[in-house]
This record gives structure tokens, C-alpha cells and sequence, in this order.
């Protein structure tokens, strides 16, 4: 499976963006799907899980209540839509799959990585 991730740019803080991840290739493996993002000096950390068929989701509280995850199985998309964003939101984000269906937290349970987008949230 390859990832394309997309949607990132520059906005002002309290603005919002929707994040896009394209699935391609082998898409019967693109299954639960990871938002993390890594600001510099950070570890790339989880901010948002959806499960293969939608029902599960997991937000951490860094994004809960102002984030929401989506996915599209026909379109292989998974998008993610953040509002309110803050300076502290900066970073490069970073779309992730795994072939099972559970949206785990953990970097090392996704096999597919997308290359990233840079979000830029000024004050």
C-alpha cells in the first residue's frame, strides 16, 4: 500500500484544515488507519485513529474535541479535519495503515507510512 498524504499549509491560529491520506496499490491491506504528527525536537506521536470499517475511533486528548476523523472505503481516503488550531498544532503530519483492523497507538504496529504534510499554525 502506498500513502499519499495531503491538505497541510500555513494557517492562523484558531483556523482549520482537513488533512487528506489517498491509499493505492495494494488497498486490500488498507485497513485501520493513524494520524501522527512530529514537531521538531518531538517524537512523532498518535493523534488520531480510525478502524477499517469507521466504527472505531480513537482521538487523544491533544486534538479530542476538536478533531474528526473519516474515512471513505470506496475512495481508499481517510481524512482528518482539525479546527481550532494552535500554534502548538505545528508539525509534520503523518498518515499511517496497517492491514488489521484496529487502530492501535503505537508506531510500530502500522506498516505503511505516507511522506508527510506540514502544518504551520501562526499566532
Amino acid at each position: 500500500v502506498q500513502l499519499q498524504a495531503s491538505g497541510g499549509g500555513l494557517v492562523q491560529a484558531g483556523g482549520s484544515l482537513q488533512l487528506a491520506c489517498a491509499a493505492s496499490g495494494r488497498t486490500v491491506n488498507f485497513g485501520a488507519v493513524g494520524w501522527f504528527r512530529q514537531a521538531p525536537g518531538k517524537e512523532r506521536e498518535f493523534i488520531a485513529g480510525i478502524g477499517r470499517n469507521g466504527w472505531t475511533i480513537d482521538y487523544k486528548v491533544v486534538v479530542k474535541g476538536r478533531s474528526t476523523i473519516s474515512r471513505d472505503n470506496a475512495k481508499n481516503t481517510v481524512a482528518l479535519r482539525m479546527n481550532d488550531l494552535k500554534p502548538e498544532d505545528t508539525a509534520v503530519y503523518y498518515c499511517a495503515a496497517r492491514s488489521g483492523s484496529y487502530p492501535y497507538d503505537s508506531r510500530a504496529e502500522y506498516e505503511y507510512w505516507g511522506q508527510g504534510t506540514q502544518v504551520t499554525v501562526s499566532s
